[in-house]
C-alpha cells in the first residue's frame, strides 16, 4: 500500500471537517484569536494544532509576505488539506509537547481549539513559552463547558442513546477545558501569566442535517469513531426532531456558542 493510500482516510476526514465544520463553527474565531495575539505585519507566528489552517491563513493575511507563518499539526490528513488551501504557508508535522523549533523562534504563538487534545497540556504550554521571543504574545482558544452550549449537549445525548458511549465521548472531548478556574490553574502550573476572557459566538450550519453530519463524518472519524451508514442515517433522522429548537425560519441551524480566550506575553 502506498503512503498516500495509508493516509487517505485521514485526508477524507479532514476534507469533511474543512468543508462542513470550519465555515459554520470555527471560522469566526480565527479573527478573535489573532486579535488576542496582536499579530502584526512582518512577525514570525506559529499556529499549534493548526488543523486545516483557518487560523493560520488569518494570521498570514496579517503578517504579509515579510512575515513567517508556520502551521504545526500531528495529523497528516489535516496538513495535506491545509497545503491545498494555502500552499504558500509553511506546514510542519509535529506535536505541541515537543515543538520542533528552537527557543525564541516566534513573535507570536496561537492555537485554536487544540489544547483539549494534547496529551500533556502543561508541557504544551511550556513549549509555547519556550519558542516565544521576549515579550512575544500567545493566544489560545478552548470551548466553554458543554452545559453552556446546549445545542451540542443535545447532540451528545443523542449519540449516547443511539450510538453508544464512545461516540458520545468523542463529541464531549472538545469541551473538557470549559471550567475557567481549572484552565487558569493549567497555565499557572506551566509558568504562564495569562488572562482569560469568555467570548460569545454563533454557529451557523446550513441545516440540522449538515450540522450533525459534520460530526458523524468529519469529527468522529478524526477521533477514531466510524459509524456504519445505516446508523448514521438513523441518527440524522432523529436529530431533526431533537434540534428543532435551533432551526431558524430559513431552515438553517443557528445556535449560541462560547469559548475561553487565554492570552498573555512571554517573560523578557
Amino acid at each position: 500500500m502506498s503512503e498516500q493510500a495509508k493516509i487517505q482516510p485521514q485526508i477524507n476526514a479532514a476534507r469533511a471537517y474543512a468543508n462542513l465544520m470550519v465555515p459554520a463553527l470555527f471560522g469566526e474565531w480565527a479573527v478573535t484569536v489573532a486579535d488576542a495575539a496582536e499579530v502584526r505585519r512582518g512577525q514570525r507566528v506559529l499556529d499549534i494544532a493548526c488543523g486545516t489552517g483557518v487560523l493560520t491563513r488569518q494570521v498570514k493575511s496579517r503578517t504579509g509576505a515579510s512575515g513567517r507563518v508556520v502551521g504545526l499539526d500531528p495529523n497528516e490528513g489535516m496538513l495535506e488539506v491545509a497545503k491545498t488551501l494555502a500552499p504558500d504557508i509553511e506546514w510542519q508535522q509535529g506535536v505541541a509537547e515537543s515543538i520542533p523549533f528552537s527557543e525564541h523562534s516566534f513573535d507570536s504563538v496561537v492555537s485554536q481549539f487544540g489544547l483539549m487534545f494534547f496529551r500533556d497540556r502543561v508541557q504544551a504550554v511550556r513549549e509555547m513559552l519556550r519558542v516565544l521571543a521576549g515579550k512575544g504574545r500567545f493566544a489560545v482558544a478552548v470551548w466553554d463547558s458543554l452545559e453552556n452550549i446546549p445545542a451540542y449537549a443535545a447532540v451528545v445525548d443523542l449519540l449516547e442513546r443511539l450510538a453508544g458511549t464512545a461516540a458520545a465521548d468523542a463529541l464531549r472531548a472538545p469541551f473538557v477545558l470549559g471550567h475557567r478556574h481549572e484552565l487558569q490553574r493549567l497555565f499557572e502550573d506551566a509558568g504562564a501569566a495569562a488572562g482569560i476572557r469568555t467570548v460569545r459566538g454563533t454557529a451557523r450550519f446550513p441545516s440540522v442535517r449538515v450540522m450533525v453530519e459534520a460530526d458523524l463524518r468529519g469529527w468522529l472519524p478524526l477521533m477514531g469513531v466510524v459509524l456504519p451508514e445505516d446508523q448514521i442515517a438513523h441518527i440524522l433522522g432523529a436529530a431533526e426532531e431533537v434540534l428543532k429548537p435551533y432551526v431558524a425560519s430559513d431552515g438553517k441551524a443557528v445556535f449560541a456558542t462560547s469559548a475561553h480566550i487565554i492570552s498573555g506575553a512571554a517573560a523578557v
